[in-house]
């Protein structure tokens, strides 16, 4: 992915923020193109929904990703990132958390997830700990599942993660 710009710049949002949200990569249509992390296609528009959900504005979180730049397939369409492509990107994912020193991760997906194993091992999984406060490396996380439309259609509806948002507000408001 040498080729791609990384979307790693102040449009990620406040170095103050007490929320961490870890995307997979910057899509084709959104980040890769905008580079505001979650924007400009379906998935950044379900994410703002769920965002406002909460009462939670762009301002106040910091969005990165375990991958900074697009993987694609020769086709051009989005790819899942490789495990190397995962572990090259793990340095700036860690230098990231340790400048912005968040209160709260939210993982979004399973690549972010298992990305952040390559900081801190954990055993945490999707199907069991989706929408659930977890104790992470000295700070509050919540996973849940990624806002893209497949990911609705397939894994976890829009009620069940308006839900799982739900928990993120009560995850802010333990760290105050």
């Amino acid at each position: 992915m040498c080729e791609r710009a990384a979307v790693l710049t102040e449009l990620n949002g406040s170095l103050e923020a007490r929320v961490m949200f870890i995307g997979e990569a910057p899509g084709r249509k959104g980040a890769d193109r905008t580079r505001v992390p979650f924007s400009g296609d379906q998935s950044g528009k379900n994410f703002e929904r769920f965002l406002a959900s909460i009462d939670l504005k762009r301002s106040e979180i910091f969005i990165t990703s375990a991958a900074l730049c697009n993987p694609r397939a020769q086709s051009g369409a989005n790819r899942r990132p490789k495990a190397v492509e995962i572990r090259n990107c793990s340095s700036f994912l860690r230098r990231t958390i340790e400048i912005v020193e968040p209160a709260v991760i939210v993982t979004l997906g399973t690549v972010a997830l298992e990305a952040l194993k390559l900081l801190h091992d954990h055993e945490f999984n999707l199907k069991h700990d989706a929408g659930k406060i977890r104790r992470w490396y000295g700070r509050i996380l919540v996973p849940l599942y990624h806002p893209s439309p497949q990911v609705l259609i397939t894994s976890r509806d829009e009620r069940a993660q308006l839900k799982d948002y739900q928990v993120v507000a009560r995850a802010i408001r333990r760290v105050g």
